[in-house]
């Protein structure tokens, strides 16, 4: 019902203008002691070209105060949430689901860092493919010192990204960028399944959804110099009980079966890398020159328009 102290013109105009207001991306940002790095992500949002969107920083009871890491930086467009309560990833992301208000929902984590043209790009995908659910980017991988050390494995169509759902999907959670009402109806499962929350989105979303991603390198993915192997082995072990439960369900026993090959020689060469160490290696990517100095330039642009403490 029309505000009887409005007249109609008056009231179109007010609801053109709070449609006009609203984001078009909401960025979900939940974080767990991120540290040092967090202001370096939230600055690479606040440093992209594209600018109508919102970044929901969810804290999931952080100890290490990272927050005051960004306290200084005032920007209208930066929500920070803290209940103080550890719930779990998977919450916090259905909590920035749930109020979000932007058309596109973006995942970013607490120590990553974004390309500034990254959400133009991805925008503008979506303007060229209404039929396009979820894009993700190509990622250069980083160590904790900013140092580039490989490039993540990818797949560009959706074909080529869902042709062996048994070995998992090759899409950088970190860059993904979806329709809200995608992320709405599929939502994250509660309780999340430990450190695969995404995996198993993709695993109950692909069939009935149009994955891609874009052909360009938008974000540096961090990887931490020592490995937790108890915590691979789990991770493991979780993905395979879902990619298990999935392909039963579906009476996909093929799939299964090369599930169980793949989860059996991924223990295996976990074991060997942990036993043997730098002698057995998977073979590195080699990152270009161009590459390089494309991280070198960003890195360092990024790092100059404030202080990090």
């Amino acid at each position: 019902m029309i505000n009887e102290q409005l007249t109609a013109t008056e009231y179109l105009s007010s609801q053109a203008k709070e449609e006009a207001s609203l984001p078009l991306i909401t960025v979900a940002m939940p974080v767990y002691n991120a540290g040092k790095y967090l202001r370096l992500a939230v600055l690479s949002i606040v440093g992209q070209t594209y600018s109508n969107w919102e970044l929901l920083i969810i804290d999931d009871g952080s100890t290490d105060n990272s927050l005051k890491n960004i306290a200084d930086l005032k920007d209208e467009r930066i929500k920070i949430l803290s209940d103080g309560n550890n719930r779990g990833l998977a919450v916090r992301l259905n909590e920035s689901i749930d109020l979000a208000r932007g058309l596109y929902f973006a995942r970013m984590d607490g120590d990553d860092i974004c390309y500034p043209e990254r959400f133009s790009q991805q925008i503008t995908a979506f303007e060229n493919n209404p039929e396009l659910d979820l894009l993700a980017t190509r990622v250069i991988t980083i160590d904790e010192n900013n140092q580039i050390t490989g490039l993540f494995p990818y797949a560009i169509s959706h074909e080529e990204i869902c042709a062996q759902p048994w070995l998992g999907f090759y899409l950088p959670h970190p860059t993904w960028m979806g329709k809200t009402d995608w992320f709405r109806k599929y939502r994250y499962t509660i309780p999340g399944p430990y450190c695969c929350e995404d995996q198993e989105l993709l695993l109950r979303s692909y069939h009935n959804s149009h994955l891609e991603t874009l052909d360009e390198i938008l974000l540096a993915y961090r990887i931490r110099n020592k490995i937790d192997w108890k915590k691979l082995a789990r991770t493991r072990r979780t993905v395979f009980s879902a990619q298990f439960q999935y392909f039963a369900r579906l009476n996909l026993w093929h799939y299964l079966l090369l599930a169980t090959a793949a989860f059996i020689g991924k223990i295996i060469n976990d074991f060997l890398k942990k036993i043997l160490g730098s002698t057995f290696q998977l073979r590195q990517n080699i990152v270009s020159d161009l590459l390089l100095t494309q991280w070198q330039n960003i890195f360092d642009g990024l790092t100059s328009r404030t202080k990090i403490p």
